[in-house]
């Protein structure tokens, strides 16, 4: 889930290390009995987002509750021991940090060390590979001329990515602001070419036209696909998937965090608490009332507060049902397999080092015709025969989410995130297995050995291996539709009423006024990027 960098892409800042804590997910104590019975802001939903809101509002001394179903904070950003026995933390759902920015960290006083991958990716093609090493631009060179036979492709990529930073620079800093209208963006854009191609034309096409090798083209058309179900030879909503893929922080830098996801979200909860923010799991909201403020919840016995402003750290979905309205059901699309190896598999590539190739995105069978095979299939209700994946191996950069044990036995974590799995082929319970085994073999055959070969065996005997389709979200996590995003990504800009935008807008309003969203499902949310939790925040401090 990470562009390939621009060659010019600045090394990432690293923010005052945070000491080591437990970040795995826990279980709350009781409850202490309710302070008060009415707060400035009620906060449903401790995930990243609703996080940052509550520490920005308790920072500027507002009375902040934040309510979460789950029996710890952090949401889909934790770290867990998936499998029993085994000594390794794994970012279970989220597991990248691109969009969080910089003025968040600050503002916040956020303890993060978010490592930048020396590899941007690495992709198999036949028995050699197309290896983006950010910090050496002559093999990068002689890596595409070996895949592509010559240096075109090289020249269209510096170009692109050269134009996607450029977009990046100008139009992350405006995720902080208001909304803009559409043709003020444009001008903050500044480059009537990038405006076109990243925001008119669909990106397939603008991927064809720029590049001519199929391997290429895949691995650009990739960040237009992640955690979204469309075709990018004609619908603009991967543009929007693509443009949220490489604006991070103003970098397109896709970084892996020190201690796992959980180490962000117990930072950020941290100073919540620091602030006066009071965080109570294992509470359930029940219902909103958005005349009164009014917030029901049940956490063993059920209660009642009020207050001034409701923020709502989840779904839209979620949150139409808890209003008593008609909610819309979205569409997650993706198959999520965490696994620990007890070493590294081989590679047909015998020039690139496994822990170089895996250290950064590896694809595997994200050919721009792969891509397109194995969406006409799953469009027609099929699981893909050759499902497109990419895999991570986070303990190459951070060696702490392992016990010392698992570290010096060469053991690593892998991550794979697969496309082109909607929440539509998984009706059948049996399509989870057939999806599974499909992506195993899909990884198979990129590889020089079978990668359950080298899976880690649990104390009781079971490979380190757990699937999760959309279904699996929707019920361990309460995502309508398993959809990461929880709904389809918006652009960055708001709607046009014939005077630009409307005035004041943070992205995060509801038709109710006491309610706003605050979580991924907000104009401009998804990713782990706190950008709705600060707008909220915002947009609650400006009403006062």
């Amino acid at each position: 889930m990470t562009p390939p960098d621009p060659p010019t892409t600045a090394a990432t800042t690293r923010i005052r290390p945070a000491p080591a804590r437990d970040t795995e997910p826990r279980t709350t104590r009781e409850n202490a009995s309710m302070p008060r019975s009415h707060y400035d802001v009620v906060i449903a939903g401790a995930g990243h987002n609703g996080l940052v809101a509550a520490a920005y509002l308790a920072r500027a001394g507002r009375s902040v509750l934040v309510l979460e179903r789950l029996g710890h904070v952090g949401g889909l950003a934790v770290s867990a021991r998936a499998f029993p026995g085994v000594d390794a933390r794994l970012s279970r759902y989220s597991y990248l940090v691109s969009l969080l920015p910089t003025k968040i960290v600050k503002d916040l006083g956020l303890r993060l060390d978010l490592r930048r991958r020396r590899f941007a990716s690495y992709t198999p093609a036949g028995d050699t590979g197309l290896l983006v090493d950010n910090e050496d631009a002559a093999r990068t060179a002689a890596s595409f001329e070996a895949v592509t036979g010559g240096r075109h492709d090289l020249a269209a990529w510096e170009r692109f990515y050269g134009m996607t930073a450029h977009v990046a620079r100008r139009v992350a800093p405006t995720l902080l602001e208001p909304l803009r209208a559409r043709t003020d963006l444009r001008e903050v854009v500044g480059d009537d070419e990038a405006w076109r191609d990243l925001f008119e034309r669909p990106v397939g096409e603008v991927v064809d036209e720029r590049f001519a090798d199929d391997t290429v083209r895949g691995v650009v058309l990739t960040d237009a696909l992640i955690g979204t179900f469309a075709d990018p030879a004609t619908d603009l909503l991967a543009n929007r998937c693509f443009l949220y893929h490489v604006i991070g922080d103003g970098t397109g830098d896709w970084n892996v965090p020190v201690g796992g996801m959980g180490a962000v979200t117990a930072e950020i909860a941290e100073v919540a608490r620091r602030h006066g923010a009071e965080i109570r799991t294992g509470a359930e909201v029940l219902a909103v009332d958005p005349d009164t403020g009014e917030v029901t919840f049940d956490d063993g016995a059920e209660h009642a507060v009020t207050a001034g402003k409701v923020l709502a750290n989840l779904p839209p979905a979620v949150l139409a049902r808890l209003l008593g309205e008609t909610p819309e059901r979205p569409e997650g699309a993706q198959l999520k397999i965490n696994m620990v190896l007890s070493r590294l598999p081989r590679l047909r590539d015998p020039a690139v080092d496994p822990a170089e190739a895996f250290s950064g995105t590896f694809h595997i069978n994200e050919t721009r015709d792969q891509l397109a095979a194995a969406y006409a299939q799953a469009a027609a209700g099929k699981v893909p025969d050759l499902p497109p994946a990419e895999v991570y191996c986070h303990s190459l950069t951070d060696p702490s989410i392992l016990g010392p044990e698992l570290r010096e036995a060469g053991a690593h974590t892998m991550t794979l995130f697969g496309l082109h799995m909607p929440a539509r082929l998984f009706a059948d319970p049996a399509a989870k297995r057939e999806a599974l085994d499909r992506t195993l073999a899909s990884i198979d055959s990129v590889l020089a050995e079978p990668i359950e070969d080298c899976l880690l065996r649990a104390p009781s005997g079971e490979p380190c291996l757990e699937a999760k389709t959309p279904l699996d979200l929707e019920r361990d996590a309460g995502l309508p539709g398993g959809h990461i995003f929880h709904h389809d990504l918006s652009w960055p800009y708001g709607e046009e009423d014939g005077h630009g935008a409307r005035p004041a807008q943070w992205g995060v309003e509801t038709a109710h006024e006491r309610v706003l969203l605050c979580g991924a499902g907000a104009r401009r949310g998804g990713g782990v990027s706190g950008i709705p939790g600060h707008n909220a925040a915002m947009a609650v401090l400006g009403s006062a």
